[in-house]
């Protein structure tokens, strides 16, 4: 009766969490696919958005990219005050 309540708690956990309807829909959608990929597992992963492990250069594509938009808007902040001297 325990592993029941337990079972239940958990399968409720998942529903408001929206898990189930997530893995619902991705599921639904592997069943619609024409032709069936090699690997399940992979496309699974793909499509709830863990399809690889975070790669070393991205996160440093994403640090060279906040400090050009820093840069970005001192030129611009530049820019103006250059313009209001002309």
């Amino acid at each position: 009766q325990a592993a029941d309540s337990k079972r239940e708690q958990f399968r409720q956990y998942l529903e408001k969490s929206g898990v189930l309807d997530m893995l619902t829909k991705v599921l639904v959608t592997l069943y619609e696919e024409p032709e069936k990929p090699d690997s399940a597992l992979d496309f699974l992963k793909h499509h709830l958005g863990a399809s690889a492990p975070e790669n070393p250069e991205l996160e440093a594509l994403r640090l060279e990219v906040a400090e050009t938009k820093e840069k970005y808007e001192a030129v611009l902040e530049e820019n103006i005050k250059l313009k209001a001297k002309v």
